[in-house]
């Protein structure tokens, strides 16, 4: 039975399993394998060109590939994106020459996958800067979970502080495992809680779990740049050992602060030398801190005690500024404004030349040279009559003037 160079042709194009095609110089489809035929449906009819059926984003790239196979009588190679019988977009490589005549381009297509060999080279050394940090990275824990809460990544070198294994948990549903059961797994998080980490937000919190405290980072990963969340990556650090120290130091400042506390009461002592009478000696630097406190702690005595004096002796202070005189000034005011009368004694002559040139107002002070005098005017205030005798009055058991 004899067949012709055109009938052979046909039953080629019907029974190779090849995605074939002839197409025109300007890119329209003249022939197409029924394998082809069966990928990309009816659309192929009518003259319908390869940059038609392309994806948007691969038109470009396909138009130079096509315009290259003008140039040279190479075979030229690209990756393209077409359109099926459904609509999809499947990823194809293509392989097409021109015709020894220049008038029509023969040409095959495979399948392959979405993304080029550079692009699956990065993929690949960022797989392994991922595994690489999980190795060598001390107190880590690198896990990943689905939109489904499914763990698809879990690795690091500080799931053994949680008695954890690498990839002990792929698989494994994170709403099963940790959603409201922190009686066994010591995390406290709902199901809520973890729906919330898909909203694209990065979040930081610090947790108490498998008896370590963990700081961790929720990051989102999304289909692409901008695209909807697909994922979950969790990076969590172990920093028990950090939390230990900082808890050591709050205490040891706490420890300190106590001592300070006891230093800056010996070093100002209020003292009830008399019924009625404090008296604070004052020894040394005396700076803005001691002086609030010296006031905090005498108008809280005076309260106390229902002083009705209060003796401030500078006599042990060599130096005031313009603050610690000011503040001096304030102590007494208040203690006036508390029924109480302040007197200030044993100012130095440095002192005192000190306090006149700092130009402060200086009525509001009852001044003595020295502690003893300070106290022998208190006490005769307290014993002085509330209403002594007119001037020319009788004074009991002597006669009147006359």
């Amino acid at each position: 039975m004899s067949v012709t160079s055109s009938a052979l042709f046909a039953e080629f194009f019907a029974s190779c399993p090849e995605l074939l095609f002839v197409a025109s110089a300007a890119g329209g489809l003249l022939h197409e394998s029924d394998a082809l035929r069966e990928v990309i449906g009816p659309a192929s009819e009518g003259g319908t060109t390869l940059a038609d059926l392309a994806h948007p984003d691969d038109r470009a790239a396909l138009l130079a590939a096509w315009a290259k196979l003008e140039q040279t009588r190479e075979p030229v190679s690209f990756r393209v994106r077409l359109r099926d019988a459904r609509g999809a977009y499947r990823p194809l490589l293509c392989n097409a020459k021109r015709s020894p005549d220049r008038s029509a381009v023969f040409g095959s297509l495979r399948p392959t996958s979405a993304i080029d060999d550079k692009e699956l080279a990065t993929l690949r050394n960022k797989a392994r800067m991922l595994d690489s940090l999980a190795e060598h990275v001390d107190n880590m824990v690198l896990w990943a979970i689905d939109r489904d809460g499914v763990c698809f990544y879990h690795g690091g070198k500080g799931l053994g502080a949680a008695g954890l294994k690498p990839g002990q948990l792929v698989g494994a549903s994170w709403f099963d495992i940790y959603a409201d059961k922190p009686e066994t797994t010591g995390v406290n998080i709902s199901a809520a809680d973890l729906r919330q980490w898909f909203d694209g937000e990065v979040r930081g919190f610090r947790t108490d779990a498998f008896g370590v405290y963990w700081d961790n980072w929720i990051i989102p990963l999304q289909d692409e740049r901008g695209g909807s969340v697909c994922g979950v990556l969790g990076l969590a650090l172990d920093i028990s050992e950090s939390k230990r120290t900082e808890e050591e130091l709050r205490a040891q400042l706490q420890q300190i602060e106590a001592q300070q506390k006891v230093i800056r009461d010996l070093s100002t002592p209020i003292i009830e030398v008399w019924d009625g009478v404090l008296t604070l000696p004052m020894v040394g630097t005396v700076d803005s801190v001691r002086t609030a406190d010296v006031m905090d702690s005498l108008l809280s005595k005076i309260v106390e005690k229902q002083a009705r004096f209060a003796i401030l002796d500078l006599t042990g202070v060599e130096v005031v500024d313009t603050k610690v005189a000011s503040h001096l000034i304030e102590l007494v005011t208040a203690i006036r404004l508390l029924g109480a009368d302040g007197i200030v004694a044993g100012i130095k002559p440095n002192v005192a030349q000190t306090m006149v040139a700092l130009g402060l107002d200086l009525s509001q002070l009852t001044t003595q040279r020295n502690l003893r005098a300070a106290l022998q005017h208190a006490i005769r205030s307290m014993t002085r009559p509330e209403n002594p005798p007119r001037s020319g009055a009788a004074t009991p058991g002597l006669p009147a003037r006359g």
